[in-house]
């Protein structure tokens, strides 16, 4: 199994929005990549809490059955849409991928 972790941090504003409101977008594109390819057995995307301390804005944990499941998603059509608007919205991004 492959666990894969992002974590953004957006710009203050960006394509018309603010922070928050990107990330609420983000969001959203995210978890309509649930059931995306049949390996992705798990898709958690999550907006940082207000009020609770963090150094990032958004989350995505995911878990996938093996690494091709995981070149599967990132290469499908629907995912690679999405990436113009996330790198247009970040300030930083952080990933990391471990097999378990």
């Amino acid at each position: 199994m492959i666990k894969h972790i992002v974590m953004w941090k957006l710009k203050d504003h960006a394509e018309g929005a603010d922070r928050a409101a990107n990330a609420a977008k983000m969001k959203a594109l995210l978890d309509g990549c649930v059931g995306l390819v049949p390996g992705l057995l798990k898709l958690e995307a999550v907006i940082a809490q207000p009020g609770l301390e963090a150094t990032y804005d958004l989350m995505l944990y995911s878990e996938f059955t093996d690494k091709a499941a995981l070149d599967e998603y990132q290469n499908h059509p629907d995912h690679v849409a999405m990436k113009p608007f996330f790198v247009a919205v970040r300030d930083a991004r952080q990933c990391m991928d471990y097999e378990i």
